[in-house]
């Protein structure tokens, strides 16, 4: 298990992300134009800049949903190899069978 002040940072950036994702689609799409002057592309470079870090989708970790792991995770299921593993043989995974021979 992980600890909780990680995973609850992880879920204050998501939170970050998703408030300022709108700001920053229109500043990005501000930037890339290049038909606007180099002038306001700069400004809208330090509007971008002066944005908080953790509103950046790449400071997000992706973490096991049940045991907030940051290994071995699997995007489709959410949750870790570990945490697959054992709800797998428990059953609680539909169409997932553990082998064992």
């Amino acid at each position: 298990m992980a600890k909780t002040s990680s995973v609850e940072k992880n879920n204050r950036r998501r939170k970050l992300v998703a408030q300022y994702a709108e700001k920053r689609k229109a500043l990005k799409a501000i930037i890339m134009d290049q038909d606007k002057p180099i002038e306001e592309r700069f400004r809208a470079q330090l509007k971008l800049a002066a944005l908080p870090r953790n509103s950046a989708p790449t400071r997000i970790r992706n973490r096991c949903e049940v045991t907030g792991r940051p290994r071995a995770y699997y995007r489709k299921l959410k949750m870790s190899r570990v945490a697959l593993r054992e709800l797998g043989s428990l059953g609680l995974v539909p169409g997932l069978v553990k082998s064992s021979w």
